[in-house]
């Protein structure tokens, strides 16, 4: 599997949590599938759920959804071996990893909390940073001539 179909199906499992989180927030769905003692609601409920008035995790389920669409059209055969894909990718990846730490920050060292939804969106963050330079860095290698 190559590198953007895996940030492609990660990507996409990680926007439908997101917005399974905003839903939750919106009062849509039931209770909060949160192990632990209540960590979910008290992080998701806190002032690092919001970000400028906006609920953190629809930010979250736009830019995975931005990500999961970006990796699909890079996986197309015809842009597989072209460097946009990966440079789109770096454009949305880098700003949500230093988001990421921001809100892990807030979640550790401020609250005291801990949200296993969030943990997974941030060790999907530290992957997909680790890809798109492998990504980066396979696109610099020469290319084999077709046969």
């Amino acid at each position: 599997m190559s590198i953007r179909k895996f940030m492609a199906i990660a990507a996409l499992a990680n926007a439908m949590v997101a917005l399974y989180l905003h839903l939750w927030k919106l009062g849509l769905t039931g209770s909060l599938a949160c192990t632990g003692a209540g960590g979910c609601a008290y992080v998701q409920g806190s002032r690092y759920g919001w970000f400028l008035g906006v609920d953190v995790a629809l930010i979250g389920a736009i830019g995975y959804t931005l990500i999961f669409l970006t990796a699909v059209v890079g996986s197309l055969p015809q842009f597989e071996d072209v460097k946009w894909p990966n440079q789109a990718l770096q454009v949305l990846v880098w700003p949500a990893v230093l988001f990421t730490v921001r809100l892990k920050y807030g979640e550790f060292v401020v609250l005291k909390g801990f949200c296993p939804w969030c943990a997974v969106s941030a060790v999907t963050m530290v992957v997909f940073a680790v890809l798109v330079i492998l990504d980066a860095k396979r696109l610099r290698e020469p290319q084999p001539l077709p046969a």
